[in-house]
């Protein structure tokens, strides 16, 4: 640990999908392909400042890449502010944890400049703190900390700093839906019920037991039968996506193993037990999407099992 540090240094945050059917603030994956990178820069102003390729906030208090590296600067004592160069590779809005991602590199990046004087698991604090600032203030790790770890993690509603890191033990396909919509993590959480049926939670919460116990068995078909059963959110949710209910059938068809919107939407992801079937799930996500009048890009993706890494 640590070093000496360097004046400039670059970060990746990858992207990641959240929920995963039952799994509501609770359950997170990162994956591949997508993602946001932050350039740290020492510098002696008081505060950190901010620049990047979209318009976003550069208020602390506003932005998740500052506000991590803010608590980074505290964490590790340094006596000198950093400036931040945020290049957005994730659409706001998406569903593919973009905040998280922005958090992630912003607090690595700027680890790394001060030398590394932290290691992962001392961020947790950081990037839960900048993904808060994103989604109203509320601490949810189920894309911070897989944007942070890599692979699968399992975070705790009420302490989203409780968390594991859930092995994979078998290679996993994704089919990724990525429409050309914007759903923000605010709004979408003010559309959600506050009470539910004792039996609709009771059920959740059998189901995410039973997904879990898949994913331990390496058994990734019955992991994707109890994520299609979320009875509390992606019914609310689904709602927003005019082409849900014919993505999911396709996929489905093309013999994908579970379909299920990722965090607040709109992106859709389907797991399938190999890349052709994969393929074939993102272009029958695609056409039905396209069906329903909105543009969308179709991709396959798998895990990224090392999460937010030096570039």
């Amino acid at each position: 640990m640590g070093g000496r540090g360097v004046v400039t240094a670059a970060a990746f945050g990858p992207a990641s999908m959240s929920n995963l059917g039952p799994g509501f603030d609770t359950l997170g994956i990162c994956i591949r392909g997508y993602g946001d990178t932050v350039t740290a820069t020492i510098t002696a102003a008081p505060e950190v400042s901010v620049q990047s390729s979209i318009p976003l906030p550069s208020d602390p208090g506003r932005n998740s890449a500052a506000r991590a590296a803010q608590l980074v600067l505290q964490a590790a004592g340094a006596d000198c502010s950093v400036h931040l160069e945020i290049d957005k590779g994730i659409p706001l809005g998406s569903g593919i944890g973009g905040s998280a991602a922005s958090a992630v590199a912003g607090a690595w990046a700027t680890n790394l400049v001060l030398g590394s004087p932290l290691e992962k698991s001392n961020l947790v604090e950081a990037v839960l703190e900048g993904e808060a600032v994103a989604s109203g203030g509320a601490r949810h790790g189920d894309n911070a900390l897989p944007a942070l770890f890599g692979g699968m993690v399992l975070t705790s509603p009420r302490d989203a700093a409780d968390y594991r890191l859930i092995p994979l033990c078998r290679p996993l396909y994704v089919a990724l839906l990525l429409p050309k919509l914007a759903i923000l993590t605010a709004p979408a959480r003010d559309i959600l019920p506050e009470q539910v049926s004792l039996r609709s939670a009771v059920e959740n919460a059998s189901d995410l037991a039973f997904l879990m116990h898949g994913i331990a068995a390496g058994d990734y078909e019955e992991m994707g039968v109890y994520m299609m059963r979320d009875r509390l959110v992606e019914p609310v949710r689904s709602k927003l996506l005019p082409f849900y209910d014919q993505a999911r059938a396709r996929a489905l068809a093309a013999g994908a193993w579970a379909c299920a919107i990722t965090g607040s939407g709109p992106a859709m992801f389907a797991l399938a037990p190999s890349r052709p079937v994969a393929e074939a799930a993102a272009a029958a996500m695609v056409h039905a999407a396209t069906a329903a009048g909105t543009h969308a890009t179709g991709v396959v993706t798998e895990p990224d099992l090392e999460g937010v890494r030096a570039v």
